[in-house]
């Protein structure tokens, strides 16, 4: 295998080193394609790939750098890439009430009264972009735009695990009670973390969810 460094020119201008071992690389609406198909190349000089906001960060192994082959991976047109389709999960939501106390305020932003807001909210697929801020939480891609809505200005000290949250452009479900800045619309009794289980995560990268109302 070749070896580089980390000054050589062969970097493109969509990657970036953010360590002497990570390199990050901007995806756009193409993250889960481009995850998809360097993890199944299983390049050997790749130590773990992370998902962001329309990005991955690859972890190189110590010593390695980046081969030649990781970088045509890298180049290639996103246009010929497929993520894989994940599992499908149906997530019960009590919404509003204690259980989601920004519901009729986000409704109001909206323009919409809560039944509305909530069919709104229930009326798409949404796909898991990445996980981040507790172990489990995901990122839920696919919110309708009428719905999107600020952070809140004061975060809460307390969220109750299982809270299912509006920040931005995403839905996202609070795996653990704890602080959070994210607006709340519902509460879901579903465990999205269990280090018990064979897979402590329910929900994955590329899985897509579907809200049921209570």
């Amino acid at each position: 295998m070749g070896k580089g460094t980390r000054g050589q020119s062969h970097v493109q201008p969509a990657w970036r080193w953010m360590s002497e071992r990570g390199l990050r690389l901007e995806t756009g609406d193409a993250t889960l394609a481009y995850h998809t198909a360097l993890f199944s190349q299983n390049f050997a000089e790749i130590e773990d790939i992370i998902l962001a906001d329309n990005s991955l960060l690859l972890v190189l192994r110590r010593g390695e750098a980046v081969s030649a082959a990781l970088r045509a991976a890298l180049l290639a047109p996103p246009s010929g890439m497929q993520a894989l389709a994940g599992t499908m999960h149906e997530i019960a939501v009590e919404y509003g009430g204690a259980a989601g106390p920004d519901l009729l305020a986000l409704a109001e932003l909206a323009g919409l009264d809560m039944a509305a807001y909530i069919s709104s909210h229930i009326a798409v697929d949404y796909e898991v972009a990445f996980l981040g801020f507790q172990p489990g939480f995901p990122y839920l891609r696919g919110l309708p735009r009428a719905l999107h809505a600020p952070r809140r200005a004061s975060p809460r000290v307390q969220v109750a695990a299982g809270s299912v949250a509006i920040g931005g452009g995403y839905t996202g479900i609070y795996p653990a009670s704890g602080p959070g800045g994210w607006q709340i619309i519902g509460r879901t009794r579903s465990v999205l973390f269990d280090p018990q289980r064979d897979a402590p995560a329910l929900l994955m990268p590329g899985d897509r969810v579907r809200f049921v109302p209570l």
